[in-house]
């Protein structure tokens, strides 16, 4: 099947399957937010804190071996 600009027309399954679902649920997109904001966004980070937490940390001995 040839592709041109004369046919503009042309919606993969995937597509028009996608649009369906979004026509079903109209919610959806709003979900996808709320998750990504429950998985992946983080706090602003704190640089005072951040420094004390690094400054507090103990030592780590990079090689220890059972005796």
């Amino acid at each position: 099947m040839p592709f041109s600009k004369q046919q503009t027309n042309y919606q993969s399954e995937i597509t028009l399957f996608l649009d369906g679902l979004k026509k079903t649920n109209p919610k959806l997109a709003q979900q996808q937010c709320d998750g990504r904001a429950l998985l992946w966004d983080k706090a602003p980070i704190n640089l005072g804190e951040r420094n004390r937490n690094n400054e507090s940390a103990l030592p780590f001995d990079s090689m220890t071996y059972p005796t």
